[in-house]
């Protein structure tokens, strides 16, 4: 089977690694990649806007999967245009995409099925996001409503601090995605990810991550779209686990189902493990990133034979996805001045970095000739696999320290929470 996978970041190199490994692929191609992709794959140029442009490729190539990795296709609909081309898509309809596309229609969501998540107002406008604020205690989370590139949410420790922020995501820091706020009640406790493959119907645990957002180590600074994760989670047992599908992720496909907006690929849960239990913080209708890239490096199964099984509506005839026991952590390089404007250009030399078995997927790199150079903020994930989290880490660090870039930075902290439980 030829695939066609669209993307060009860390998690789609991770899921190019993954999709080229398998024996049903016989040729895969992807839009636009990268260089680390184009070691998996033929790269093309591709406007994933341009629907059509995206069909008539997959004819010309009998494509018989596309797989999409980032959130925008998605929530712009090109699932249901390529299905509507009888084209097997693995990805959320338009419709169903919404769950990361509008905050404010997850909340609602929630609401209807009694999905645990905190209190929350969705503003429409300043002033009634203004009013809205008196109605919480601090410190207050902001959220802009559409797609930030993970970084539209604030934490505002004051009244103060919080009217400001409003005052910027209205006034457009965000774009489009903050002309819509939602507000929500502080959780307390520690957050987790868990993710699940769906056709719609069944559903099937995909493995869990902790990932790290804030740019500084000790989770300090602003927020990123991801420093670096691990996975597994011990964190969410195999207990809360079952709680976490019985309670959130199961009612989300059946009710999404029964309103005629049937939910396909995969389901990221973005966790809060409260005292009253786990509740959903969001969802997003992707891999994470970086989190796809600890998941793909301990998924043991045929990552082509689940993607087309939730393709086609038949993942109840497939095994369950089999993980290693394993840890896997991933560490960003990132360039400087990101979360900010990063400084582009510098270049990088992966020297000796997979010599003992880590793996370097590539995020925002591009070939000036012969030279690999950064091309955006996230640059590098660094990744590696240990029968533990600290060796793991040691493993990750060992290949963070073999590349040479002089313009990049990362945190060196990156699990050192599951580090510290492992020592006691």
């Amino acid at each position: 089977m030829n695939i066609l996978l669209l993307g060009s970041g860390g998690r789609e190199h991770a899921l190019a690694w993954k999709l080229a490994q398998s024996p049903l692929c016989d040729k895969l191609w992807a839009a636009p990649g990268n260089p680390g992709i184009a070691q998996e794959a033929s790269c093309v140029t591709l406007d994933a806007t341009d629907h059509e442009a995206v069909i008539v490729f997959a004819r010309e190539n009998d494509i018989g999967l596309v797989v999409i990795g980032p959130e925008a296709p998605l929530v712009d609909g090109l699932a249901d245009s390529l299905r509507a081309a009888g084209i097997d898509t693995f990805g959320p309809s338009q419709q169903a995409a919404q769950l990361e596309g509008s905050k404010g229609f997850t909340k609602e969501l929630c609401q209807r099925a009694n999905i645990p998540t905190a209190r929350y107002e969705r503003c429409t406008s300043l002033e009634a996001a203004w009013g809205a604020l008196k109605r919480f205690k601090p410190p207050f989370v902001l959220k802009a409503d559409g797609l930030a590139a993970g970084k539209g949410v604030v934490i505002a420790e004051t009244y103060e601090e919080a009217q400001e922020a409003l005052n910027e995501m209205f006034d457009g820091k965000f774009g489009s995605a903050g002309s819509e706020v939602v507000i929500e009640q502080f959780l307390t406790g520690e957050e987790a990810s868990f993710f699940a493959l769906t056709d719609g119907e069944t559903i099937v645990p995909i493995g869990t991550a902790q990932d790290h957002k804030r740019v500084g180590e000790g989770d300090r600074g602003p927020n990123t779209g991801g420093m670096g994760a691990y996975s597994p989670a011990p964190v969410l047992t195999a207990e809360l686990q079952a709680q976490v599908m019985r309670e959130i992720v199961e009612p989300t496909v059946s009710t999404m189902a029964a309103e005629g907006m049937p939910y396909s690929g995969v389901l990221y849960a973005g966790l809060m493990l409260t005292r009253d239990g786990p509740q959903l913080i969001e969802y997003n209708a992707r891999f994470g990133d970086p989190e796809c890239q600890v998941l793909m490096m301990r998924l043991e199964s045929d990552l082509v034979e689940l993607m087309q099984a939730c393709a086609r509506g038949t993942l109840g005839e497939v095994a369950t996805p089999a993980l290693s026991d394993d840890f896997a952590l991933t560490v960003v390089m990132a360039a400087q001045g990101y979360p900010g404007t990063p400084k582009t250009g510098g270049t990088i030399d992966l020297g000796e970095s997979e010599a003992e078995g880590a793996k370097v997927f590539h995020a925002g790199t591009r070939l000036e000739g012969e030279t690999l150079t950064s091309s955006g903020g996230r640059v590098l994930n660094v990744t590696a696999r240990g029968a533990s989290a600290t060796q793991a880490q040691k493993c990750a660090y060992a290949a963070v320290d073999a590349i040479e870039f002089a313009d990049g930075f990362c945190r060196r902290d990156i699990g050192q929470r599951e580090v510290r439980r492992e020592l006691g």
